[in-house]
Formats: structure tokens, C-alpha cells, sequence
């Protein structure tokens, strides 16, 4: 054995082990539960496959991790031999058609999740793609599937890369088990069940998983794959359905085999989450990398506070994957990780996140919980905040008064998105954030800043965002420094128009704002948003809705959210003629302002980056 494969051998100690070689250095002959993940692996809290490896191994299991394994290959899927238990399969942190192809159904040149940036490590319809190669490889394994890609894909649901609707993907895969959700419960009472001896087949009654039952069971019953496959109503009106279903069992019919999603599994108390973040993560790459891992970089000295959240904006899959209700860990716990990270020799100073899908979320809790089990409102944010929010920010403003003040950190930033709106409730958690926890520029996402279509999008009306703004500027003309705000902003979002463009771009304009990058809208799958593009209907009002499917008008409707950039110039006549408002065009574009003086508040925007923000954590 060369030195430096000894020497990756001798650091792998502190891993969960990839090859046989490291399950030999921890004497294990067989494996109890084998993972198979289309990340790298990084043994990092902020990656699901090793978290949840690092769960069972808590509890005693022997649990290895196959990395973006060659899906062609078997021999990629035998180097440990077979597992004693079972597979765990996931895509990864992204669904892996989100993760290839762009809005423009055009192939990404990169993953941030692979060594080096490189794209192609993992393959289109992963989980589908991973289960038919380890049930070839591995014969006579239970299969396990979750993860982001399982979990949203877990009902019959509208794919806009084949555009159709496809069905579950447990039918499709053929896997013999789905959990769903961030899957520590779930995982870990499978394991154990399977543990005493129970077959998987057996397995029918754990929360957060998803099964398939040759005969037709009670529960709330969805209309049959065939009756919605075609029937772009009928598919609104199951999906409106299920989100009003609650915590009850759903039952959907599959050509006479019936597809059972048990009621999700509970909350983890905060004690078990704390446990969670106080496992032996390395917070690095396995050793045998050596290339830079992108999204890791991003990430490496974050801290998540929390999961879940409250916003259920249309387009975002958080909820769904996360829950709404928020789980916050206790002060200490979060202390206790950036005393690690402060002691870690690589540290420079600097944590640059703590937070989590939406950081002034944290400690937010709920006052009456049998209130939220029979409310079927989309939102807990929308259209007005719910009375039955605890939005106190006490706790909040405590933790980062602790962390600033722990010996070795020199800056604590927030990084993972603010709620506007909330702020405007938590005054001591905005100054606190406002003072001392942004890096320069503050990300905020209003998304849109037109009425009508943030209706669609369930944001926050643009009078709040603008009135967070002159909040901001103030408090930095009386801290003397000149910070930041980054707006994400989206085009071609169901509901949008080139009017409602237009207004997001006066409204940016009109607080000298300039974005360097809009997100065009991707329908993934399992969110409102997508319903609505693939039906043209919203499910939970039954009202119309405009869909933009053209890819030139997308690119108008992006253009004037740019139209500080010459490139877009052209674009921006185009689009404003098919307005009748082509004078407007010195205003949109800030032309006037260039030959003219300078505006007053000049601000900075960032680029949104890949693999970080809003995307669920797994």
C-alpha cells in the first residue's frame, strides 16, 4: 500500500467507513445498514446520508457510506459486501433532475456536491437509477429510499423534465420501503424493527413512511394514478387533497396495488435534536477526496439552529420536506458546537451562517400545537401572520449575544435568510442582526414586489419590503457603514406577468436596488407552485391562474428585473413595448441616472449561490 493510501486509511478512522479496508480498521466483517448517497461524503452535519449514518451509528449500528457509486457498475455497489439489514438510498441533498438541468431544461455544467465542481457523478432520476442497480448487485436486500428526491416525488406528482405526471416514485423504483421527511425517526425504527428479526414487508405501521399494499386499506383516499394521469382538474383537486388531509394515512390506487403514506412521524424533541449535533462529525471531506468539494466549502463552518419552517411560500419544497413546525435546539447545544468549531486548528475566526431555512425563525414556537393539527392554512405567514405564533425573540437574541463572545470566533454572521416580515415583530433580533451579525450584505427574499402575483407566490406585499429597507438604510446611516441588501428575485413564476415584472422593477428602482441574478422559476416536484404551472389552476382557491411556458417571454420577464445591465437593453424595449409603456424605458433601465447625478443610497447585490439558501438541507 502506497503512503499516502496509508495515510488516508489512518485518517478514515474518524469516518463512517466506504471501503472494506476502513471496515477491517474497525473489525467489523459485515456491515448492518449500507447508505448509498449521489453526494460526496462529507462528514458534516449540513448532509443528510452522513448525519443519519451518524445516528445509527450512535446507537450501535455498523454503518457504511457508498459515495456516488458508478450506477453501470455492480461492483461499485459490492465493495462492502451486502449489508445484514438493508440499503438506504438517496439522491443527495438535491432532487437530481434539479440538480442536471437548468429552467431552460438545459444541462448544468457543474454540481456543487461532487469533487472538483464536476458534473455527471450522479445519474438522472438517481433513487430510480441506485435501487435497480444495488437490487442487481445486492439480491435480497430490503431497499430503503428517502431523501429530498423520495420525499417530494412520494405521491403522484407532475415531473416538468418528461412533462407528465409520473407516479410515485416507490412504484417506480421498486424500492421496498419510502421514508419521507427529514427521516431520523422514521430510520431508526425501521432499523430496529428490522433488527428483530421483522421482514420488511412487515413494516406497515411506521410514521413517515410509505408503503405498497396489494389490497385496498381504509384512510383518506386519493383519486387512482389513472383518473389524474391526464386530468389536469382532477389533478388539482388531489393535490389541494392532500394538503388538507392533516396527520391522516392517504391511500392512492396504482393498477390494483395501493400505494399507503402513513401520517408523518413526530416531531424530534429538542433533547433529540440536540443529540443529533453533538455527534463526532469531522466537518470535512473523506480523505480519499482530493479535490475541493464546493457546496462543503460554502457550509464548513455553518451551524444549523433549527428546521422547519413557517413561510410556505408556494415554490418552496421546505415545508413539505422539513415541516412547518419549527425545531429549535437549546442555546447550549448550539454553544457547545462553536466551542468545537473555535477549537478546530483550520478555524480562521469566522462562522459564517448560523441559522437555518429562514434564520429569525429560531425559538419561534406555537401556543396552542392542537390548534396547528386541524388548521389548514398554507401558510402560518400568509396572507397575515397567524395569532397563534410565539414570535418572541428573546431566546434568539440571547444566542448570538453568546456566540459573538465565545473565545476564538472573531465575526458570527447570519447567511441563510431573513423574513422581512417577521423583523418588523422582533425588534431586538433586528438590532442585534443589524449591529453585529451581517458580512456586508443582508439576503432578503421578496421575490416579487407586485400584488397580484405575490398572492400566487403566498409573500409578503411589497409595502413591507420597502419599508424594511428604509428601517436598514437608517440603522447603517447610524452605524456609519455602507452594508448591503441582496432581494432574491424570481421570473416566470405562475401568476406572472411582464406587468408584474415591470412593477418589481419600478419598485427596485425606486429604492436603488440592482440584482446581478433572477432565478427563473423550476417546477419541482410536490410544491404548490408546480401544481399550479402544470394545471393552470390554484388548487386551494380554484382560481385561474396565468402560466408563462413561453422561454422567450421567461427571458423578457428576467430582462426587466436587469435592466441596469446593456446586455438586457434590447430585451427591455421589447418587453416594454409589448406593455405600451416604451417610456419608461430611461426609468427601468436607470439610464437617466447615469447621465444624470448619482442616486443617493447606492446598494450592493450578490449572486444567490448553488447548494446554499433556500434549498432543503436533504
Amino acid at each position: 500500500m502506497s503512503r499516502a493510501k496509508t495515510d488516508n486509511v489512518a485518517q478514515s478512522k474518524y469516518f463512517i467507513p466506504t471501503t472494506r479496508a476502513e471496515m477491517q480498521a474497525r473489525r467489523w466483517d459485515e456491515l448492518d445498514v449500507l447508505f448509498v448517497s449521489g453526494d460526496a461524503y462529507v462528514d458534516h452535519p449540513s448532509f443528510g446520508v452522513p448525519l443519519l449514518a451518524r445516528v445509527l451509528e450512535a446507537k450501535g449500528w455498523r454503518v457504511g457510506i457508498i459515495a456516488q457509486p458508478d450506477w453501470n457498475d455492480p461492483a461499485a455497489f459490492q465493495v462492502m459486501g451486502s449489508p445484514r439489514l438493508c440499503v438506504a438510498i438517496s439522491s443527495g441533498a438535491m432532487d437530481s433532475m434539479v440538480n442536471h438541468y437548468t429552467a431552460a431544461k438545459k444541462v448544468r455544467n457543474d454540481d456543487a456536491y461532487t469533487p472538483g465542481g464536476r458534473a455527471g457523478k450522479r445519474p438522472n432520476r438517481a433513487i430510480i437509477a441506485y435501487t435497480a442497480a444495488v437490487k442487481g448487485a445486492l439480491k435480497g436486500v430490503p431497499v430503503i429510499i428517502g431523501g429530498i428526491e423520495a420525499s417530494l416525488r412520494r405521491l403522484a406528482h407532475y415531473d416538468y423534465w418528461s412533462n407528465k405526471v409520473r407516479r410515485s416514485i416507490l412504484v417506480d423504483s421498486k424500492a421496498d420501503l419510502l421514508l419521507y421527511g427529514m427521516g431520523e425517526k422514521a430510520l431508526l425504527e425501521v432499523v430496529t424493527q428490522l433488527d428483530s428479526g421483522r421482514r420488511i414487508e412487515a413494516l406497515t405501521r411506521v410514521p413517515g413512511t410509505a408503503w405498497l399494499s396489494p389490497v385496498a386499506l381504509s384512510g383518506e383516499q386519493l383519486p387512482a394514478f389513472s383518473a389524474l394521469e391526464h386530468d389536469r382538474a382532477a389533478y388539482a383537486a388531489a393535490f389541494a387533497q392532500v394538503q388538507r388531509s392533516g396527520q391522516q394515512r392517504l391511500v392512492q390506487e396504482y393498477a390494483g396495488r395501493y400505494l399507503v403514506v402513513n401520517p408523518p412521524a413526530p416531531a424530534l424533541k429538542q433533547q433529540e435534536l440536540d443529540d443529533i449535533y453533538a455527534l463526532p462529525f469531522t466537518r470535512r471531506p473523506h480523505p480519499a477526496y482530493t479535490e475541493t468539494i464546493p457546496a462543503f466549502e460554502q457550509i464548513r463552518w455553518s451551524v444549523t439552529s433549527h428546521r422547519g419552517c413557517q413561510g410556505g411560500c408556494a415554490f418552496c419544497a421546505i415545508s413539505a420536506h422539513q415541516g412547518r413546525l419549527v425545531q429549535s435546539r437549546t442555546p447550549e447545544s448550539v454553544v457547545a458546537e462553536v466551542e468545537r468549531i473555535a477549537n478546530d486548528p483550520e478555524f480562521n475566526g469566522t462562522i459564517t451562517d448560523v441559522g437555518g431555512p429562514t434564520a429569525n425563525m429560531y425559538a419561534t414556537s406555537v401556543r396552542d400545537l392542537t390548534r396547528c393539527q386541524r388548521c389548514e392554512r398554507e401558510s402560518c405567514l400568509y396572507p397575515r401572520i397567524c395569532s397563534n405564533l410565539d414570535l418572541d425573540d428573546t431566546h434568539a437574541v440571547a444566542l448570538l449575544r453568546r456566540l459573538r463572545n465565545i473565545g476564538g470566533v472573531k465575526h458570527v454572521y447570519v447567511a441563510s435568510g431573513i423574513r422581512f416580515d417577521l423583523l418588523a415583530h422582533q425588534p431586538g433580533y433586528r438590532q442585534e442582526l443589524l449591529h453585529h451579525h451581517i458580512g456586508g450584505l443582508l439576503k432578503v427574499a421578496p421575490e416579487a414586489l407586485s400584488p397580484g402575483l405575490l398572492k400566487h407566490m403566498r409573500k409578503p406585499a411589497p409595502e413591507l419590503f420597502e419599508t424594511f429597507l428604509h428601517q436598514f438604510y437608517a440603522t447603517q446611516r447610524q452605524l456609519g457603514r455602507r452594508c448591503g441588501v441582496v432581494p432574491y428575485l424570481m421570473a416566470g413564476h405562475p401568476g406572472s406577468t411582464l406587468g408584474d415584472m415591470l412593477n418589481t422593477a419600478l419598485v427596485l428602482r425606486r429604492n436603488h436596488l440592482k440584482v446581478e441574478q433572477v432565478q427563473e422559476f423550476t417546477p419541482t416536484p410536490g410544491t404548490l407552485a408546480t401544481c399550479m404551472y402544470y394545471t393552470g389552476i390554484d388548487p386551494l382557491r380554484g382560481e385561474n391562474v396565468a402560466v408563462c411556458r413561453d422561454p422567450h417571454e421567461r427571458r423578457l420577464q428576467k430582462a426587466l428585473l436587469l435592466a441596469h445591465q446593456p446586455a438586457q437593453h434590447k430585451l427591455v424595449r421589447e418587453a416594454l413595448r409589448r406593455l405600451g409603456r416604451e417610456d419608461l424605458f430611461q426609468q427601468v433601465s436607470g439610464t437617466a441616472e447615469r447621465s444624470g447625478s448619482a442616486p443617493s443610497a447606492k446598494v450592493r447585490a450578490g449572486k444567490r449561490k448553488k447548494g446554499k439558501g433556500r434549498n432543503p438541507r436533504r
